[in-house]
């Protein structure tokens, strides 16, 4: 399996987790989501803008690659946020919609980035303007590790509100292997 796979089956787990945890929070009440419930963001839907937020300045990043992504260009055409707790939508249900976009470009992304894209070096300011240089491969693994903790961290407010996201393990989407090919 060479690395592209991999990151396609995190963006489909990305897709299906954040599936599985914004069904759920369109049936808690809106007092509830933003409700203080001790997290780092505050609340659910302070944890779920952050990992929105998040998403889109590491795309509006990948935005900037020389590649030119044709995946990216609803990106390029969104202000950036203009902190990791900036809260984007209020309300769950323009979360979900916007959420659901960016997966997709997420996905779509993946599809076109190539094992060589993945070997080169990336460029890149932090949202403190410090300058990094880093292999786009491990630039990716840590898009997608952000994802996954951060989501963790909302799997643990909703267990507070004995809401069960029920099975949450990649284990789930990893394809079986065939002995016999």
């Amino acid at each position: 399996m060479n690395q592209k796979q991999n990151y396609l089956l995190m963006a489909e787990y990305n897709s299906w987790m954040n599936e599985k945890i914004y069904s759920i929070c369109k049936q808690i009440p809106h007092e509830k989501l933003h409700q203080n419930l001790g997290a780092f963001f505050l609340s659910i839907i302070g944890t779920l803008n952050h990992i929105l937020v998040a998403d889109i300045i590491w795309l509006k990043r990948f935005s900037d690659h020389p590649k030119n992504y044709s995946s990216l260009d609803y990106i390029r055409s969104i202000k950036k946020p203009h902190s990791l707790n900036q809260i984007i939508y209020d309300r769950i249900e323009d979360l979900t919609l916007e959420r659901e976009k960016i997966d997709q470009i997420i996905k779509d992304f993946i599809l076109e980035i190539t094992e060589e894209d993945l070997e080169n070096s990336f460029s890149f300011n932090n949202m403190k303007g410090e300058h990094f240089n880093k292999k786009f491969s491990y630039i990716i693994l840590h898009f997608f590790n952000h994802q996954t903790h951060h989501r963790g961290q909302v799997s643990t407010l909703l267990s507070q509100l004995n809401l069960e996201l029920g099975i949450t393990d990649l284990l789930v989407l990893i394809p079986s292997f065939d002995l016999t090919s």
